[in-house]
């Protein structure tokens, strides 16, 4: 990759797609093209051929998608399916027709079935039967992978993909009707810690196990790829550590500075019992995660106590 190079990063609002722009930048890349949704709808195919026409990207980061926690993600079934199909056969086919160099396709670990092997190897996809809860979500990210496997056997084009697992850091959700579970966890904290609050509930038991990286983390992993991997099967990325929503939600009580009491709330859901991805591919190429949890969630608190959300 050439320091000039166009690079498409689709997304570039988003948690993940800003990190990957601030990794680009931050390594010298000054060729990078971005657009809102308002002035390109990625889920309109002439749109997005109209735009691949015009600009002829050498590279392109899919980072561009509908994303939600379980309440969302079992919600809006049909709107999770849909826009992140035509969302990723627009840019995976645009790519194709207009020559791109090479495009990284990224998914998500509930890409795994519920009950696979822990840790959860590149090998279990599709063997076995997905957490229902997020099951549209899947099969739209399982469905681009197999677009970047079949565009590369039938046409010889370089597209790879990167399946992250849970994400957070700079520009995350913190809507609590569908954020992901370590921002509400903050945002429920802090309201709790400015409010006075005795207690604080929590969805489910606390016994599922997550693992999280942060978005710095996953952008280097995806700059490193971008880089240095050119192969057919997808990659994962991921600390290799994980710790339980109890033991996360504790911490957090801690960075936050909450002093009241933890209330579990078992008649919600708990997902997944665990997704721990298997990140020995990474390593064994030589990418490593660099930001420490406690590290990772003491920054990030420190920007949303900022935020005009924080203001209660």
């Amino acid at each position: 990759m050439n320091k000039q190079d166009k690079i498409y990063v689709a997304g570039h609002r988003g948690m993940v797609g800003s990190a990957v722009v601030r990794r680009l930048e931050k390594d010298g890349f000054t060729n990078i093209v971005t657009r809102v949704s308002k002035e390109l709808d990625l889920t309109e195919q002439q749109a997005v051929r109209d735009f691949f026409a015009q600009e002829k990207p050498a590279y392109v980061v899919l980072a561009a998608a509908k994303v939600g926690g379980i309440h969302a993600n079992n919600t809006y079934r049909a709107q999770f399916l849909y826009e992140n199909l035509m969302i990723q056969n627009n840019v995976i086919h645009a790519s194709h027709e207009q020559g791109v160099k090479k495009l990284l396709f990224l998914g998500s670990s509930c890409i795994y079935p519920k009950l696979a092997p822990q840790p959860l190897k590149e090998e279990s996809l599709l063997t076995g039967p997905l957490e229902p809860t997020n099951e549209p979500y899947a099969i739209a990210k399982i469905a681009g992978i197999k677009m970047a496997e079949s565009y590369r056997r039938q046409y010889g084009d370089n597209y790879i993909s990167a399946m992250p697992t849970n994400l957070y850091g700079p520009n995350d959700n913190y809507d609590l009707n569908n954020s992901h579970v370590l921002p509400a966890l903050i945002r429920k904290f802090h309201t709790a810690k400015v409010k006075g609050e005795p207690n604080v509930t929590v969805w489910g038991s606390g016994s599922p196990r997550r693992e999280f990286l942060h978005v710095d983390d996953l952008a280097d992993a995806c700059l490193f790829l971008l880089k240095n991997y050119n192969e057919e099967l997808f990659v994962n990325v991921g600390t290799g550590e994980d710790l339980t929503i109890r033991e996360l939600a504790e911490l957090i009580k801690d960075v936050v500075g909450f002093e009241g009491e933890l209330v579990w709330d078992s008649s919600k859901p708990d997902g997944t019992p665990r997704k721990l991805m298997d990140v020995g591919r990474l390593h064994a190429m030589g990418w490593k995660h660099k930001i420490g949890l406690r590290e990772g969630i003491t920054a990030v608190y420190a920007e949303f106590a900022k935020s005009e959300l924080a203001q209660v």
